[in-house]
């Protein structure tokens, strides 16, 4: 009864991160453009220019709250959300004296929620031919109430609020205690809560930081790539068996691609490996701290190709000292607990990929790499089986395929990949169709064939029915797609 309790409560504390991080990460793009423009363009960027630096604070101050406000309410309750969110966003915008991040990933959602009540209120009850005008006013009037409200309530608290954050990360760092943040840091990206902390938490302080200093430390802290690489190392010279043979390619796509959830399953084979994490985020947060290097915006995803970019001017040598330290601290503490431990049963990389998927409560978007050699040496013994066990894909028009979606929660990783996958087939094959990606709840209803992980299957058809369906065990080794191009190339 006390794990499920457990569970149940990491299950809620991993949806509202999830959700925390839904109002950031589609608004990624937009954040990274204004760290470039400010690493750029402000008095002590790399190219000054006093015209198009002012576009900085503007985008700071309007464009990014909006988006996020926006994107909160549309979560909740689509475009009428989005919409009345972004106009509530607008009241807390105006009520405080500093960029109001937080203040919109409060007042956006809730505008969502206030006009699906009001939805649901009038709901069956509108004479005919009076919906526009019923719908236009009651999210016209929701939208002023929630501005006013945000501008006189909502946007002095979460001004005051964020002030208290600043302060509180500004004291750790005169008090040279910013390090110790990894320890809780660490254990949280395992149990996927790094999202929520980083965008959540981390980004709207460290974007305000980044106004005034022109960058901030508050960017390397979850996303340094250096702790996982350096236990993927470890792996890749005293693991065994399978996880020895999958850690140097795992190690490549966590630091290159910037997927630090490949590295999770190889602590989960060997808790005491949490340690080696901790040793390497303390180690690269101290580094970074003794340089006094920042970035200018949040690097989505964690990857060394999306930090370099981002680094302030005149900070890079310190930025890539701290992932170089980091990795090496995280390398000597797994490498000594894998050495030291090589008498005991390992628990198999397959079942702790499992656990990880477990925990996470989804499919991993990298998982499939993990057991890849594993899978080679068994493909052709269990092909036949596989066939057998597994539906193949239905008899599909060639002629009436048009779009196919790789769909999945957020329609950014496991599904990105996929996408890609069915897109180097397609090539090879010599077939002209339109492969993307998105999240379930963004299918257009004009879609042919959409793919998704048997788990979310079920979603995807509630969403668009009239579509042809395709489920798979996982987005990057299934059969399945090999099937459709076989399905298809013969029409």
């Amino acid at each position: 009864m006390s794990e499920k309790k457990q569970t149940g409560a990491r299950a809620r504390v991993q949806r509202f991160g999830s959700f925390l991080s839904g109002m950031i990460m589609p608004n990624i793009g937009a954040f990274i453009a204004w760290g470039i423009i400010t690493a750029l363009f402000i008095p002590d960027g790399y190219i000054p220019n006093e015209d198009l630096a002012e576009m900085v604070g503007p985008m700071i101050t309007y464009l990014l709250p909006l988006l996020i406000g926006f994107t909160g309410g549309r979560l909740v309750h689509g475009l009428r959300g989005g919409v009345v969110g972004a106009t509530a966003t607008m009241g807390v915008i105006v009520g405080a004296d500093i960029p109001m991040f937080l203040g919109a990933m409060l007042i956006g959602p809730l505008g969502g929620l206030a006009i699906k009540w009001v939805d649901k209120l009038f709901e069956g009850k509108i004479k005919s031919g009076f919906e526009m005008l019923i719908n236009n006013f009651s999210a016209g009037i929701v939208g002023a109430i929630l501005a006013m409200i945000g501008y006189y309530v909502i946007g002095p608290i979460m001004s005051g609020l964020t002030n208290i954050l600043g302060s509180a990360v500004e004291a750790l760092v005169n008090a040279g205690l910013l390090p110790l943040v990894n320890i809780f840091i660490e254990p949280a990206k395992i149990l996927f809560l790094n999202n929520a902390i980083n965008h959540g938490i981390l980004s709207p302080i460290a974007v305000d930081q980044t106004q005034e200093l022109g960058k901030s430390i508050l960017f390397l802290l979850e996303t340094n790539p250096g702790p996982g690489l350096g236990i993927l190392l470890a792996f890749s010279i005293f693991g065994k068996g399978i996880s020895r043979q999958t850690a140097p390619g795992a190690a490549i796509i966590h630091f290159f691609g910037g997927i630090h959830e490949i590295y999770f399953p190889y602590i989960l084979s060997k808790p005491s490996l949490i340690l080696a994490a901790i040793a390497g985020g303390v180690t690269g947060t101290t580094t970074f701290v003794a340089f006094g290097v920042g970035l200018t915006a949040t690097p989505s995803p964690g990857s060394i190709v999306a930090l370099m970019p981002l680094t302030a001017r005149g900070d890079h040598l310190g930025v890539i000292a701290g992932v170089l330290l980091a990795t090496l601290a995280s390398f000597i503490v797994a490498s000594l607990i894998l050495k030291f431990s090589k008498n005991e049963e390992e628990e198999d990389l397959n079942e702790a990929t499992a656990k990880m998927e477990e925990m996470k409560g989804k499919k991993s978007s990298v998982s499939g790499q993990l057991n890849s050699q594993q899978e080679e040496q068994k493909e052709e013994a269990n092909e036949e089986v596989s066939d057998r066990n597994t539906d193949v894909v239905p008899s599909v028009d060639r002629s009436n395929v048009d779009k196919i979606i790789f769909a999945c929660d957020a329609g950014m990783g496991s599904s990105a990949m996929g996408a890609s996958l069915l897109k180097n087939k397609f090539k090879k094959a010599g077939i002209q169709i339109d492969v993307t990606n998105m999240a379930i709840n963004d299918l257009p209803s004009d879609v042919d064939i959409v793919i998704t992980h048997k788990d979310l299957t079920e979603r995807a058809v509630q969403r668009v029915p009239n579509a042809h369906h395709i489920s798979v065990e996982n987005f990057l080794n299934s059969p399945k797609y090999d099937e459709l191009v076989n399905e298809l190339k013969s029409e």
